[in-house]
């Protein structure tokens, strides 16, 4: 079997709704861009993944991709995926992240549909459902976040994040009235997005360990390895960095040898493909670790997610960004929660999510090869 073609299909994503999850990112709304990415072979057998997100259009990334990328993949045989991954990561200057985890995530389509098996199968199953936490936009009322948490256990969801205005005393008093709106048994988590110095993050840790959230997300610069570890000397919350770590998996190293973090975090398009998210969690297993999966930044990405997820034991979450379907874009069926907050395995072989041609076509800007 050999790789024939590589070519990116740009569609217009278009309606999105504003929404705001860091004061760093901005608002996002209005249109961006998707690239469906088609991996081809010489057998028929075709790989897919979605590059783009709301925020970034895959149009940034396209040319490179077909640049630096498809020139080392024609000729070779998909399946070699280890190897092929090698290849990708050491053009990762040239052509970013983003593009190696497409790569990636359509070589592993291409594998489940020769193995006749999802994606997940192929990993080594570990289960078939996970739990599923909400991830809110930020608000700056208290009453809001109160008000939304609370509506959404009443729907089931078991699981709620906050992300907040990035005011340290603001951000207290939103923790403390979500808590007492949703009761002391619900799980809650804080993101708060590198908004804070060493003295704000300690005062913030304080309080939520005392509310009992069960983590404390990106309180410091992604950097700030130094301030990461005093900070985890001084709280007992377990802390969550790396999501932003620049390069490949191996940029966890350090974090673990400074004893900087509890979790290790990542997910398919910042951290290389299922193939970089695998090593990764299995690196954070081999301390005994959690590696929790970040939001993928589009639908398919996030099917990807959820089959590494669904072959790891040391993840507990999948997120889902609020409000539920803004970040929904270009699959006939996507991933939904069920009425006990979880969600739940793709089974078809490959990826198994079925993408939407029909509006691919309809929206489509240029083919680029």
């Amino acid at each position: 079997m050999k790789i024939t073609d590589v070519t990116v299909t740009l569609f217009k994503w278009e309606n999105i709704p504003t929404t705001n999850y860091s004061p760093l990112s901005g608002k996002i709304r209005g249109e961006s861009d998707l690239g469906l990415v088609t991996i081809s072979t010489d057998e028929g057998i075709d790989g897919h993944a979605f590059l783009g997100t709301s925020s970034q259009p895959a149009s940034l990334d396209t040319s490179s991709l077909i640049k630096y990328l498809k020139p080392v993949l024609v000729g070779q045989n998909p399946l070699d995926r280890e190897r092929l991954f090698q290849t990708l990561t050491q053009l990762v200057r040239k052509s970013g992240i983003r593009t190696v985890g497409a790569c990636d995530i359509a070589l592993w389509d291409i594998a489940g549909k020769v193995a006749n098996m999802p994606i997940h199968q192929l990993l080594g199953t570990y289960r078939s459902s996970v739990r599923a936490y909400a991830s809110s936009v930020v608000y700056q009322q208290p009453e809001v976040y109160a008000e939304e948490a609370a509506k959404m256990k009443s729907e089931g969801w078991t699981a709620y994040k906050i992300h907040p205005p990035t005011d340290p005393q603001l951000d207290i008093e939103c923790c403390r009235q979500i808590r007492e709106a949703v009761g002391p048994d619900h799980t809650l988590m804080l993101d708060s997005t590198w908004a804070y110095d060493y003295p704000q993050a300690i005062r913030v840790g304080r309080a939520i360990q005392d509310l009992d959230y069960y983590w404390y997300e990106d309180p410091l610069a992604d950097d700030d390895i130094y301030n990461y570890t005093k900070l985890k000397q001084q709280l007992h919350i377990p802390l969550m960095a790396t999501e932003q770590t620049l390069g490949n998996f191996t940029a966890y190293a350090p974090w673990i040898t400074s004893k900087a973090t509890d979790y290790l975090r990542g997910d398919v398009a910042v951290k290389g493909g299922i193939t970089g998210i695998m090593k990764t969690a299995h690196l954070a297993e081999s301390f005994h670790m959690n590696y929790e999966v970040h939001h993928g930044g589009n639908s398919l990405n996030n099917v990807a997610n959820l089959h590494a997820i669904m072959a790891m034991k040391n993840c507990e979450f999948f997120e889902v960004l609020l409000p539920n379907g803004a970040q929904k874009y270009g699959l006939e069926n996507d991933i939904e929660i069920d009425s006990q907050g979880n969600v739940h395995t793709f089974n078809k072989p490959g990826l198994g999510a079925d993408i939407d041609f029909d509006l691919i076509e309809n929206k489509k800007i240029a083919v680029v090869s």
